[in-house]
């Protein structure tokens, strides 16, 4: 069994038939979902979700994108659910932020505030991070060295940057979901082999970045299998074995 560990089941795009994703998920052999944190205006609906499925918890976190609207009292709110297991997605994104004007400085100034306060929030209730990176990884590699607690983490989506593996010494876990299908991934074919076998999570990141071969439709956790069978390619090992070391990982980090 797989659990998916990133999958924005509180996105509108499963509004109409959210029951028969599930349902779906499970039956191709994905026993657990987790919803991240990401916008707090749709926090409450991740939580109703969880409430409403046995096999489904959640995050609290604010994207980067979404920093201007960060609500700690909101986050602390909901942290103490029994069904929720880390903080984020949290973290930083430089992505759309290419120029270093003033309004650009203070952007991101802002976004590393609210990072550092989430993962304080993650310290006091002793949950682990689930942290976005992208344009950032630099920056998102000092700040967790330096102030992430023992729990650790996942790097969500990770983005195949060597310096990155580092944070494998600080209980950091490595996010792998569809990307690692597409024919354009050579970088993180590459790096994959590189990662720790007890540091692997598998993820979807449903709706987003559908794996081969159904690029171009809405992604579901029903998917992980896709993912799960190219990680058994490259590592060598049976799906099966994948399966149990990814949901072993899975188990440990966030306690499900």
């Amino acid at each position: 069994m797989i659990i998916d560990t990133h999958c924005h089941l509180d996105d509108n795009r499963y509004n109409e038939d959210l029951d028969e994703v599930i349902a779906g998920a499970i039956s191709n052999g994905v026993e657990k979902f987790i919803i991240p944190g990401a916008d707090p205006t749709t926090l409450s609906k991740a939580v109703s979700i969880s409430e409403n499925f046995d096999e489904v918890y959640f995050a609290v976190g604010v994207h980067p994108y979404d920093a201007i609207n960060y609500d700690r009292a909101l986050l602390e709110k909901y942290i103490v659910h029994p069904k929720c297991v880390a903080v984020g997605e949290c973290g930083l994104d430089y992505y759309r932020l290419p120029a270093e004007d003033e309004e650009i400085i203070a952007q991101k100034t802002l976004q590393k505030e609210v990072f550092l306060d989430q993962i304080d929030l993650a310290k006091k209730y002793g949950k682990p991070l689930i942290v976005h990176i992208r344009d950032a990884s630099h920056d998102c590699l000092e700040i967790l060295q330096a102030y992430a607690g023992k729990k650790g983490g996942v790097l969500h989506c990770y983005n195949a940057d060597h310096e990155l593996l580092k944070l494998a010494k600080y209980n950091f876990y490595f996010g792998i979901g569809g990307v690692l299908t597409f024919q354009n991934a050579r970088k993180l074919v590459e790096v994959y082999p590189k990662i720790p076998l007890d540091k692997l999570l598998i993820e979807t990141d449903a709706p987003y970045l559908t794996p081969h071969p159904h690029r171009g439709e809405r992604n579901e956790p029903g998917y992980c299998t896709f993912v799960a069978d190219k990680m058994a390619d490259l590592s060598e090992m049976s799906v099966d074995d994948v399966a149990a070391i990814t949901t072993g990982n899975a188990h440990k980090l966030f306690g499900i």
